[in-house]
């Protein structure tokens, strides 16, 4: 199973009125063999895409790790951040929990932390 943290505080500005600050994932799905499992691909795909859309195309700093073989990834703003970033991150965010809808908490199951 994929763990997800989605890091998040509060943010009078945001009209949910939080705003994501990181995100920490590990684990492999689980759902297909090694190579061809469509629930980590799609999760990777909606990961790597938000951490280098950001790199490119805001001038926020962030911290960053990851681990491919044991599934371990590691995101997180140090500061505040652009509502550029605000929105990528929002958008991560709605993938995954589509991800996790479509195909249940056996393969990938998030969870909220304020931070």
């Amino acid at each position: 199973m994929i763990r997800v943290t989605v890091y998040t505080k509060k943010d009078a500005a945001s009209p949910s009125g939080i705003s994501y600050s990181g995100i920490r994932l590990s684990g492999h799905a689980g759902y297909g063999e090694s190579g061809t499992d469509i629930v980590c691909a799609a999760v990777s795909a909606l990961v790597f895409t938000t951490a280098n859309s950001i790199e490119t195309f805001t001038e926020d700093a962030f911290e960053g790790e990851s681990n491919e073989k044991n599934g371990d990834f590691f995101f997180r703003f140090p500061s505040n951040i652009s509502p550029e970033s605000k929105l990528l991150m929002a958008s991560l965010v709605l993938g995954l929990k589509n991800i996790e809808e479509e195909y249940g908490r056996t393969y990938i199951h998030i969870r909220f932390e304020e931070v």
